[in-house]
């Protein structure tokens, strides 16, 4: 399988305010380190499986920054940040599923996860 390439996206780093350098920083070195996790593994059943926990991670991060644009607005706070890295997360899950090879992986991953737990599709 191709080397998983991940990144962070021009847009999100141009909608940080001007003195959001360290978190654009904090943005590339996150994105670095799941890039690198995800390409040392080399059996597409360990990449699938380890790809589709990442996945999860980034939905679950992805619903939490976005309730926290919802509070920070409503203590009449600045979102920017939560929002960034709410568009960063969803970018995430988007790239991953860009890669074809791996695409294929995740959701026969994802459905034998389902089997296994127990929930049938179509009930």
């Amino acid at each position: 399988m191709d080397e998983i390439s991940l990144s962070v996206p021009e847009t999100i780093i141009n909608s940080l305010p001007e003195d959001g350098d360290s978190a654009a920083r904090d943005m590339q070195e996150a994105v670095a380190g799941w890039e690198r996790r995800l390409n040392r593994l080399d059996e597409n059943d360990e990449l699938a499986s380890a790809a589709v926990d990442v996945l999860e991670r980034f939905e679950s991060r992805w619903e939490q920054y976005d309730d926290f644009v919802a509070e920070l607005r409503a203590w009449g706070q600045s979102p920017i940040y939560a929002m960034a890295w709410r568009d960063l997360h969803a970018s995430l899950i988007q790239q991953l599923y860009d890669h074809e090879e791996l695409s294929s992986h995740i959701d026969r991953e994802r459905n034998a996860r389902l089997v296994t737990d127990g929930i049938r599709p179509g009930r």
